[in-house]
């Protein structure tokens, strides 16, 4: 069997690049729904969900550099003529779904890496190569529109496949021309070479289709990130001594080898402080965190579920403590109400004073175990029993204080 087309018979390259693409859609999808689908309340069924959408993501990878060369190579052969060009409307469909199925095997991958590469997740590309993208910068808002851009795309995908399947096996149980044949094994030649394809219609075609699907999946709700009143708690405004100008409250964990970190955008600090000479109370400070306002990258939603931080059950949590500055700097320490539990705690943290502007930054471990989150993972390989807590803030004195 030759290896290149000619204007009546696909070439061996070009049927070895379908058939390799089509087993990797029908493996990939499966996939990606079983993984979705998957447990994770244990170690072993995090280990399995984590498992799944690796293999998920690797197979994407595969599939896209696949494409990429089957649309180089159908680019540089001659395609064969269609069998029935008096056809109009059923070969302007036929060329559309081709236009479909180019663009969505480039679009679908792509979008699925771009996610995998703006957040921070557990299941790693199976790859020597890293897990990041250039000029993908770790971002939650971009990460979840590379979701949605991505659901979207299979979905025209997946229509597509059935679409191409269904054309063929007309061809070949109704028609019973050799089409399906041309892509078998053999040299099955067919098709008047002096009848060409339409290209510029059935791209557009395929263009405004991705268009309208994008439309569906917008009035779907799916580009629509914002969680609800419902998830994140509405916390009262602070009449603090110092007033916090900007700041960040972040975590992270180890994951099945890998540091998952996130932050929590909505929180607030009432802080009393006096800066005094030698070691002693130097103040005290109460702040509150909305649990469910939380990001964790690829994790957030098991994160904030029942059996870690169940956010909808407990919508806030508290740290009060009293401020004591110490030889080697400062330290709150109080009380940390997290889920149903209150644990001790204490947060050593660096302070710089300017006039009446203070910076701090703040570093501590807590035990997960301690708190009731993840009891039922019990291996620190699976998921890590100790979480980095990272505090940085800008604070300014109140005129009046």
């Amino acid at each position: 069997m030759p290896l290149t087309n000619t204007a009546t018979r696909y070439g061996g390259v070009t049927k070895t690049l379908h058939w390799l693409t089509a087993l990797g859609i029908l493996l990939a999808i499966p996939l990606g729904i079983l993984a979705n689908d998957a447990p994770f309340a244990t170690s072993d069924e995090l280990a399995g969900k984590a498992w799944l959408f690796s293999m998920h993501k690797t197979l994407g990878v595969a599939i896209f550099f696949l494409a990429l060369v089957r649309i180089l190579w159908a680019l540089s052969q001659p395609k064969p003529a269609p069998l029935h060009p008096e056809r109009r409307i059923e070969s302007w469909l036929a060329e559309t779904v081709h236009w479909l199925l180019y663009g969505s095997l480039v679009l679908v991958p792509l979008s699925g890496w771009i996610h995998h590469a703006a957040t921070t997740g557990f299941a790693p590309i199976w790859w020597p190569f890293g897990q990041s993208l250039p000029f993908v910068p770790k971002s939650g808002a971009l990460a979840e529109t590379a979701a949605a851009l991505h659901i979207v795309f299979e979905r025209v995908l997946l229509v597509s496949v059935l679409l191409h399947i269904a054309g063929a096996l007309k061809h070949h149980f109704i028609d019973g021309d050799t089409t399906l044949r041309r892509m078998l094994p053999g040299g099955a030649t067919a098709g008047n070479p002096l009848h060409g394809h339409a290209r510029l219609g059935p791209a557009i075609g395929a263009v405004v289709i991705w268009g309208v699907a994008l439309g569906v999946g917008a009035t779907l709700g799916l580009f629509d990130h914002q969680a609800s009143a419902a998830q994140i708690a509405a916390l009262n405004q602070v009449d603090s001594d110092w007033q916090v100008q900007d700041g960040t409250l972040s975590i992270s964990v180890q994951q099945l080898g890998s540091e998952v970190t996130g932050s929590f955008a909505d929180w607030t600090a009432d802080i009393r402080f006096e800066e005094r000479d030698g070691p002693g109370r130097a103040g005290d400070v109460l702040v509150e965190v909305a649990v469910g306002s939380l990001t964790l990258g690829s994790v957030t939603s098991q994160a904030l579920g029942a059996d870690f931080l169940a956010a909808d059950q407990f919508a806030t949590a508290r740290f009060a403590a009293d401020i004591f500055k110490v030889s080697d700097g400062y330290e709150a320490r109080g009380t940390l109400s997290l889920r149903d539990a209150q644990v001790p705690v204490t947060l050593p943290f660096a302070l710089t004073l300017v006039d009446d502007t203070a910076q701090m930054q703040g570093r501590m471990i807590l035990d997960r175990r301690s708190y009731g989150i993840g009891a039922n993972m019990s291996d620190d390989g699976q998921l890590g029993f100790a979480v980095q807590v990272l505090v940085s803030l800008t604070a300014i004195r109140k005129a009046d204080s």
